[in-house]
Order: C-alpha cells, then structure tokens, then sequence
C-alpha cells in the first residue's frame, strides 16, 4: 500500500542515502523518484549534490526532490566503527537529518555501517541492549518474521530474547497478527537442543509476554509454523541469503523443465525478491530505519521508501520499550 497521512494530512519525510549500495546515484536517484511519482513518499536525497543533482536531471527530476550535500561516502567494505566517525558522509548526515525532522530512513550500504551510525543518530530505546533487523518472509500460511536477519552476529541469549520481543510486536503492528507466535531457530525442535546461545535463549523465552512456541527448525522458517522465527545476526543473514538463492535456482529448475508458465513463475519469485519487501526494517531504535539489499535496483529502492514512510506513520511504536528488560540467564 502507499505511504499514509499523518494526522494533520502530511507525510514525514524519509531521507535516502543516496550514495549507499553497489551502484550509488544511479540507482538511488530513480529509485527516490519513482517512490515520489508512484507512492507519494517525500523524499530527501542525501550524498554528492553534484553526483545527485546529475542524476537527477538525467531522468527529468531536477528540483523535484530536496538534495542535502554530504562530502563522504562510506565504502560498502567499512563494517562499523568507522563509518561513524565519518561525519560528513550521507549516511551520518542522513540519519542526523532524519532524526531532526522526525522522518525515517533508508541505506542500501554496508548492513554494519547503516547500523552503526543509526544506532549512534537515533539512540535505542529504552531498555533495548541491541537493535536487530527484521524481514517479513512470505509463506503458505502469510508471512514470517526472521529476526534478527544481520544487525547483530554474536548476541547474548538475553538480545536474542528482546528479539523475540521485538519481532512480536512487528508481526502485531505492522503484519496484523493478533497474537504472534515465536520460535527459536535450533537444529532440533526438541528442548534442549541448539548451541549454547540458543539453550540460553531458550530458558527465557518461556518467562516472556510472548507466545513462545519453542525450538524451530530451517524447514519451518517458510513452512508458516510461526509468526516470528528469533535467530543471531549471522545465521538469520545466512538462511534469508540461503532462501533467496534456493528460490531462484529452484525456479530456474522448474522453468528448464517446462513444469510451469514462465509468467507464473516470475509470480512465484517476485515474492522473494527486494523489488516488493524494499528492504529489512532495524527494530528497536528510537527512529524507523529501513537497510534495503546493496544490489538493490530502482524498483527495490522505490520501494523501501515506501516501506521506510509506511512505517514511520505507524500509530502504535515497534519497540516494546520497558518490556525489552530481560534478566540474566541463570
């Protein structure tokens, strides 16, 4: 759906980096210009005024969306720390600028450096030890949420909990679901099982104002088992890169075989794919941000604006502020 009109019947902004990803301006600026034309979405580029602004009246854009001037770019290989004392790059002047206006966010850089200077610009919430991202998966039953899916790899057992509650109250407010259920990403259904972090995990869970299903296994993650399936950072960005190359070599499978319409397949993939979910939305923080795909293409980038709008007009907050407390596993 397009972005929705706050109550007074205007939108708040989302600032695009536009020199993040693998393609910078030349994919972000028509990208930026398609979610102003087709979703009404108003957008603000961040980056090289002069790289933008040519961009722009490349594709009959000039002065059609506001252009903020940053200096930097931080390169895709920057993983943290490093990004953030890059004061003039688009993404630290992005996020600063986003948390001024009261807007959202959207980066198709490095998922380390996004975070990073988003949690130095928009500080956490209340209570919450670390940010994790989330991604909405489709499957026969709905959607899925994986969470975390790659902003934070080596969590304690009491991160991987406030994950539990932060992906629940996504799959609430923004998937509709009444009320959640969440398992946790093991290599055995049974209790007991998984490594130590999981076992830690798996002691608090149960003491949560979630429906705690239990362990999960990989075949459950799109099997629509549950709402929201917990995992860390690096195994949650492993299995979503993993589905997304199983989905595609699978449907080239099919189409070799001639099994369906190629038209009917092209169906089946643009589910999987980052032109309809935009990107992962970054919960916990005190602003909306949205990390899109580095290989994101214009149709992508349009749409995690969009996603990026739709989220930060949401009524009720993702977070789930004081409850995000967790005891220490024991």
């Amino acid at each position: 759906m397009d972005a929705a009109a706050d109550g007074g019947g205007a939108l708040r902004p989302v600032v695009l980096d536009a020199m993040g990803g693998d393609h910078g301006p030349a994919v972000t600026v028509p990208g930026a210009l398609a979610a102003h034309r087709e979703h009404g979405v108003p957008v603000v580029l961040a980056g090289r005024a002069d790289e933008v602004e040519h961009e722009l009246r490349r594709h009959g854009g000039a002065g059609e969306v506001e252009v903020l001037h940053a200096d930097e770019v931080v390169p895709m290989a920057e993983r943290g720390a490093g990004a953030a004392a890059r004061r003039k790059s688009s993404l630290m002047i992005g996020c600063a600028a986003a948390r001024r206006r009261g807007g959202s966010f959207v980066s198709a850089g490095s998922t380390g450096a996004v975070v990073t200077c988003a949690v130095r610009a928009f500080a956490r919430r209340k209570g919450v030890l670390r940010p994790a991202l989330a991604v909405a998966l489709p499957t026969m039953a709905g959607s899925t949420v994986l969470v975390d899916a790659g902003g934070t790899s080596d969590p304690t057992p009491e991160m991987l909990a406030q994950f539990a509650l932060l992906g629940a109250a996504y799959a609430r407010n923004v998937l509709g679901a009444r009320d959640p259920s969440v398992g946790l990403l093991s290599i055995g259904a049974e209790p007991g099982k998984g490594n130590r972090l999981a076992r830690g995990a798996a002691r608090l869970l149960p003491g949560l104002p979630v429906r705690f299903h239990g362990n999960v296994e990989g075949h459950d993650v799109l099997a629509g088992t549950v709402d929201v399936v917990v995992t860390d950072g690096f195994t949650g960005n492993v299995v979503l890169k993993n589905i997304e190359g199983c989905v595609r070599t699978t449907l080239d499978m099919v189409a070799r075989a001639g099994i369906a319409p190629p038209a009917r397949l092209a169906e089946v993939a643009r589910l999987y794919t980052a032109d309809t979910h935009g990107g992962a939305a970054l919960l916990g923080l005190t602003g909306t941000v949205v990390v899109a795909h580095g290989s994101s293409g214009p149709t992508a980038i349009a749409r995690a604006c969009a996603v990026a709008s739709e989220l930060g007009e949401a009524d009720e907050p993702l977070p789930v502020g004081d409850r995000a407390s967790v005891g220490p596993v024991a």
